[in-house]
């Protein structure tokens, strides 16, 4: 079922045309923008699993048809540990205890990510992938009641694999999986591109993989996003409202700069270069989901330079147009109050029918404990008196 395609995927760095009032243009290292707390609101927040002395964290969710049906999926560990399924009929409301899970599961090295796709025919199917070397897959095509073991998509590794999957325009089950690598697992790619960092290889390269047949086979990764002074990672895309461009928010580790954006507006032929963001959106693990109204919810780790919330778990709320022309939003949420370092949100984001938000992550929620996985649930509406 998963075969490795030989086709190698070609994608560009070319300069785009940007607004011009980004050029030149100074960002800032904090943000001007309201604050709304929602850290203390415990009638907001739904504890989905908890376990004393156990590391839970890094979770990502997925939304069914049904508008009701979600799968969650965890490490029981720090990035790397067994991965956990629970499933919720209800939005996300309850949760069933932990599902049973391939065997293979056991074995994952890495942040688990699960996503839905559809083929040409119309099948749907879930996929869920695994990261370090190599990159695996396991699918389901039963809506998550049965599942394939990981087994490998190529010769190639990376890191946070695959934290975005977009749906292509360029034919049905068409899909552009998105990670980074650091220049330790990735081989058999378009080329070497590692640099190196005291004597030792170490770039860090933003990649995509593309899939032409609904999720089961994926291309050789081709680069889209590097710097020589910034560590860009964790891609997070979303699609503009009219459908025509694509901009993936990208995490600074080296936490010299703010967060960096790129765009594509051909389906990732070809890439805008790296454009530091404002303050306001600087984090880890961006994740965007539109509301109702048009606006967007994007959830993330706070590492903001100049911030309140920076290690907390927050969310940003503006417009695609904010993203493009360098603004800073409307606002921004403080979910919850992480109580270690900056050990918390790797945050999925579901918008329900009724435009409830249901975001989900880790952290360490209370003092002395281990991290565990809470959803906190809003409406937009509800918040916008209140900036």
């Amino acid at each position: 079922m998963l075969q490795v395609r030989k086709t190698i995927a070609v994608c560009l760095f070319t300069t785009m045309v940007m607004p011009a009032t980004i050029a030149g243009a100074e960002v800032s290292r904090g943000y001007s923008i309201p604050l709304i707390d929602l850290s203390g609101e415990a009638s907001r927040q739904v504890v989905v699993d908890r376990e004393p002395g156990q590391y839970l964290g890094h979770p990502s969710t997925v939304l069914l048809e049904d508008g009701k049906t979600m799968l969650i999926v965890y490490p029981k560990g720090h990035g790397r540990g067994a991965i956990i399924c629970k499933r919720s009929v209800d939005g996300g409301l309850t949760w069933s205890d932990r599902l049973p899970t391939p065997s293979s599961w056991g074995s994952s090295l890495e942040t688990p990510t699960i996503h839905r796709v559809v083929d040409a025919a119309g099948k749907r199917r879930l996929i869920l992938f695994s990261g370090l070397y190599p990159i695996r897959m396991s699918a389901s095509e039963d809506d998550g009641a049965t599942w394939t073991e990981l087994a490998p998509i190529g010769s190639f590794g990376g890191v946070v694999a695959m934290s975005s999957v977009v749906d292509l325009r360029t034919g049905p089950g068409h899909y552009m999986a998105l990670f980074h690598d650091d220049g330790r697992f990735l081989r058999g790619g378009t080329a070497d591109l590692r640099g190196t960092r005291a004597g030792k290889a170490w770039r860090f390269f933003v990649y995509q993989t593309n899939s032409t047949d609904g999720g089961l086979t994926w291309t050789v990764p081709a680069p889209i996003a590097t710097l020589p002074d910034a560590d860009l990672c964790e891609p997070g895309a979303v699609r503009s409202p009219d459908g025509k461009q694509i901009a993936v928010l990208l995490r600074e580790n080296r936490r010299k700069h703010n967060s960096y954006v790129v765009f594509t507006n051909d389906e990732g032929s070809s890439w805008s270069p790296p454009r530091e963001l404002p303050g306001a959106l600087t984090g880890d693990r961006h994740t965007a989901r539109y509301a109702p109204d048009g606006r967007l919810f994007i959830s993330f780790r706070d590492t903001t330079l100049e911030s309140p919330s920076r290690g907390d778990w927050v969310a940003w709320v503006g417009t695609y147009d904010d993203i493009v022309q360098g603004r800073e939003g409307q606002y921004r949420v403080r979910l919850m109050d992480n109580r270690k370092s900056s050990d918390c949100a790797y945050p999925p984001v579901e918008v329900l029918p009724d435009g409830t938000v249901v975001t989900t992550t880790y952290g360490h929620w209370t003092e002395g404990e281990m991290p565990y996985i809470v959803s906190v649930r809003l409406k937009l509406a509800e918040l916008d008196s209140r900036h």
